[in-house]
């Protein structure tokens, strides 16, 4: 036992540990990782609530600077103002309650594939009586020729 406490005593006195300067990074990329893969999954859910399959054109897109209202239509015939559901006669009304640029207000009609194509002419045949005029079809990217 003698013979460890010497041998300890002599390490100890003559050198002491360097400060470790360098900082440990693979937490850092542990951690960067976890939050990559949270937002890769949660990214897609952001879209808009109502789920439809918009037809596909080759047309652009716009170029938009904050949030347009908008409307959609879902394969049953049901018709959505953003995300809460919204029978035909009411949304004139609703839209002008909510519209801050009044008629000048940029909309979005979104129609599912399916849909008969006179509910979504209703809808925008009612915005066209109320004097909105900056009316919109959205529709995917159409992929191949």
């Amino acid at each position: 036992m003698g013979a460890e406490v010497s041998i300890r005593g002599r390490r100890g006195r003559g050198r002491r540990r360097a400060v470790m300067s360098e900082i440990n990074v693979t937490p850092m990329v542990d951690v960067m990782l976890v939050l990559l893969i949270i937002f890769m999954v949660a990214a897609p859910l952001l879209t808009v609530g109502v789920p439809i399959d918009l037809p596909e054109t080759q047309a652009k897109s716009m170029e938009q600077d904050r949030e347009p209202l908008t409307i959609s239509v879902n394969d049953k015939g049901q018709v959505f103002l953003q995300n809460t559901e919204i029978k035909l006669d009411e949304i004139v009304p609703k839209l002008k309650a909510i519209a801050k640029n009044g008629v000048d207000e940029r909309i979005y009609v979104r129609g599912d594939r399916k849909v008969d194509y006179g509910t979504v002419m209703r809808v925008m045949g009612r915005l066209s009586a109320a004097g909105y005029r900056r009316v919109a079809l959205v529709t995917e990217i159409e992929q191949g020729s």
